[in-house]
């Protein structure tokens, strides 16, 4: 079996704030493997980002390791981290954001391979021309600048800029949230069909469960900085165990005709409240429709373990509540699908 290409390992990042010291990111560990879309997804706050700019050296962690083909980056000097950034890109939200509006779309994806000092003038235009061409953008617009093109159009360069170094690993940070939905489904088949052509691996931060359900081969569900739930698209999707994947799995709307067939939608009590790095019980507890009030869920912290192959989960309790809980006929509709 192969290694993994990625393997975070008890990665934790601590925040200092009025109200003492609150966990962002807790005690994480997540292997991703060869050509592997693997989808991190949760509540805004959850941690997903944050975890991703670890990843990438961004946000300085408290623990932990990130091994990227076995060299831990956590202990990489400035120059050596440099050149591994040649093996690990990002793709951000918003490409208005991400792309020089001074620059062409060529000079855009031409920039990494001058800051890493990657072949001579004429091979760099070359290289960025043609990554250009493979995600839609033609020769007459290579000297468009980013304000001349779509968003859809902009993500796209986005998306070049990251894949020209041929990176190992690209984390894909709510790469579609900002467009059309038509266009949505046009940049993640294009997504797809460069992870087949370049045999690259994703780590993608959605917020979407269809999207992620779609396109991920395994998906993580993070809660409060921890993951409660891990495990293959299908399994996880068809027959979660925790409670929290369930409640998410509720609100995703079904196509079917209404009062024909509903999903009961299960309403969480309350907000996510930040986790202090005190000693505590589940995390999820107060908002838990099995586990509130119980003992055991309010004085000990579930581990993540796994409960069938491949599905793991951190709950006392996996598995009690159903993920597709539906309901026929009239007596139905008094539910929101």
């Amino acid at each position: 079996m192969a290694d993994p290409v990625l393997s975070v390992r008890h990665l934790s990042v601590d925040f200092t704030t009025d109200d003492g010291q609150l966990h962002a990111v807790d005690d994480v560990n997540l292997a991703i493997m060869p050509g592997e879309s693997v989808g991190l997804v949760g509540e805004s706050g959850c941690g997903k980002s944050t975890l991703a700019r670890c990843i990438l050296r961004l946000v300085q962690p408290t623990g932990g390791r990130v091994l990227l083909d076995g060299d831990d980056l956590l202990t990489l000097n400035g120059a050596d981290m440099r050149r591994v950034r040649r093996r690990l890109q990002i793709v951000f939200q918003d490409p208005d954001a991400s792309l020089d509006p001074r620059m062409s779309a060529r000079q855009i994806v031409e920039e990494p391979l001058v800051v890493h000092g990657i072949g001579g003038r004429h091979e760099r235009r070359a290289r960025a021309a043609e990554m250009l061409e493979l995600v839609g953008v033609t020769p007459a617009q290579l000297t468009r600048k980013p304000h001349e093109f779509s968003g859809g159009q902009r993500q796209r360069i986005a998306v070049a800029r990251a894949l020209v170094l041929h990176p190992e690993l690209v984390i894909l940070d709510e790469p579609i949230s900002a467009l059309d939905v038509s266009i949505q489904a046009q940049v993640l088949n294009l997504l797809r069909r460069l992870q087949e052509q370049l045999h690259v691996t994703y780590l993608f931060i959605i917020h979407d469960l269809v999207v992620a359900e779609y396109f991920c081969d395994r998906v993580a569900v993070l809660y409060l900085g921890a993951v409660l739930e891990l495990g293959d698209s299908e399994t996880l999707f068809h027959r979660p165990l925790h409670p929290y994947t369930v409640s998410l799995l509720s609100a995703v709307p079904i196509p079917a005709p209404v009062g024909e067939r509903r999903r009961k939608r299960i309403v969480l009590r309350g907000e996510p409240a930040p986790v202090s790095v005190e000693p505590r019980g589940c995390r999820f507890e107060p908002r838990c429709p099995v586990g509130r009030g119980r003992d055991v869920c309010r004085r000990q912290e579930p581990r993540l373990v796994e409960h069938a192959a491949g599905q793991w989960a951190a709950c006392h309790f996996p598995g009690e509540l159903s993920a597709l809980r539906v309901e026929h006929g009239p007596e139905a509709s008094g539910h929101g699908a």
